[in-house]
């Protein structure tokens, strides 16, 4: 048996005086995979078996060969070995390999996609995990999601496996942050094998409510990110507001100054729990983090937001073509106002499409009138125009057709107390 270069091991076999070499390339830092070495001194026939039997000369140095090859590939890049469809989110979902080098190389820089990261763990807490990763543990998959409307049903492995590969900086890390990081540290150790494979699971989603939805249903119960914060970092990292017209600005941005014609996106956020729940009210300082975050995610579950025809990005793209007139952005940037807005537009946005800017606003001033009858001093100021704001919009096509006595009649009765 010869050794070339430390990381390969040759081998030869004789035919009829003609030496065939061939050569199995082994990826730095794994141990080399040792094939027979073997001279026929006759013919070829020497090498043949009996009817009924199986050469497993030839097959073992096939499935050599064929390992090599799977392992070069997965040395640079993510290979898809098999593509089912979630039809709850309506999504590919692809069982793919890679490599621990690999994935530190192009996943690990995932983790800075949010403007907000989930908060690392202590170290001791993946320790195990870390010393099992040099031991050679197999580690459980890594969750990546992407958003294509057009690779959603796409069946393919090689076609999704091109996607994944060529728009890998574009991806999300869905579940597993935390294996990441622990993974970047084992890399660090004596004994890790950078070659070593890593099962990647992969959501191709047709919109981004799909992937926040199937993020929920992965992480809930783990600390200590809730589900608010999961909602507020898509948020921030993934929701698309191209096209919107939409000016977004975050906390840190307005620190100190006050920028005139902006959405904070702290708003956009609460809009968006908003409209993911089904709900208006998903803020309670009377009852503990943990108990809200259980109520958030069961609101989640039940919002049947899987089957919503119009997506939340949709929403946003008809506040960027209201807001070119000045009372309507002022009234949509009141997070109240965005809050009911975005939870009775999932039922009502074609007939807010059907609306010119300045017939939108003619309606806004209307129910403002009627609002300003409500005694403030007697009520919840917020939770009424939640709740107004919501049915006003789910119904503008009636009742944008309403008086300003109308509507004070009618909120009248939808603000009456026992």
């Amino acid at each position: 048996m010869s050794k070339s270069d430390g990381q390969t091991l040759g081998f030869s076999v004789e035919m009829h005086g003609h030496l065939q070499p061939s050569r199995l390339v082994t990826p730095p830092g794994r141990h080399p995979t040792i094939v027979l070495n073997m001279r026929l001194r006759n013919s070829p026939s020497d090498f043949a078996t009996e009817p009924g039997q199986t050469n497993f000369i030839f097959l073992a140095i096939r499935a050599a060969r064929a390992e090599a090859e799977n392992d070069d590939r997965r040395q640079c890049m993510i290979e898809a070995l098999h593509v089912s469809h979630d039809a709850v989110i309506k999504s590919a979902f692809v069982s793919a390999a890679t490599t621990f080098d690999y994935a530190i190389a192009n996943i690990f820089p995932l983790l800075d996609r949010f403007g907000e990261q989930r908060k690392a763990q202590s170290k001791k807490f993946y320790d195990r995990l870390r010393n099992d990763i040099v031991s050679g543990c197999v580690m459980p998959p890594i969750t990546l999601a992407f958003v294509n409307g057009n690779l959603s049903t796409e069946a393919n492995p090689q076609t999704l496996s091109d996607f994944i590969n060529n728009n890998i900086v574009d991806g999300y890390i869905l579940d597993g942050m935390q294996r990441m990081i622990t993974l970047k540290d084992a890399s660090n150790l004596n004994g890790y094998l950078g070659n070593r494979t890593l099962y990647v699971n992969v959501i191709i989603a047709e919109k981004y409510d799909l992937l926040l939805y199937r993020m929920i249903t992965l992480n809930n119960g783990q600390k200590p990110m809730t589900a608010r914060h999961q909602i507020e970092m898509l948020t921030k990292g993934a929701v698309d507001i191209s096209g919107t017209n939409i000016e977004v600005v975050s906390e840190k941005q307005t620190e100190g100054t006050k920028i005139r014609n902006a959405f904070r996106m702290s708003d956009i956020a609460e809009a968006y729990t908003a409209y993911l729940s089904d709900s208006l009210h998903n803020q309670n300082t009377k009852i503990i983090e943990s108990k809200l975050d259980e109520i958030l995610v069961g609101r989640v579950m039940e919002s049947d937001i899987t089957n919503e025809e119009h997506s939340f990005s949709d929403i946003l793209r008809e506040v960027g073509r209201l807001q070119v007139n000045d009372l309507n952005r002022d009234w949509l940037r009141q997070v109240n106002n965005m809050i009911g807005y975005t939870v009775g537009a999932k039922r009502s946005l074609d007939d807010i499409r059907a609306l010119t800017p300045d017939e939108f606003m003619h309606r806004i001033v209307t129910f403002e009138s009627a609002f300003d009858a409500i005694n403030t001093s007697k009520v919840n100021v917020g939770k009424y125009r939640r709740d107004l704001s919501r049915l006003y919009i789910e119904k503008i096509a009636e009742l944008g057709a309403f008086d300003q006595s109308q509507l004070e009649e009618l909120f009248f009765n939808e603000t009456m107390t026992d």
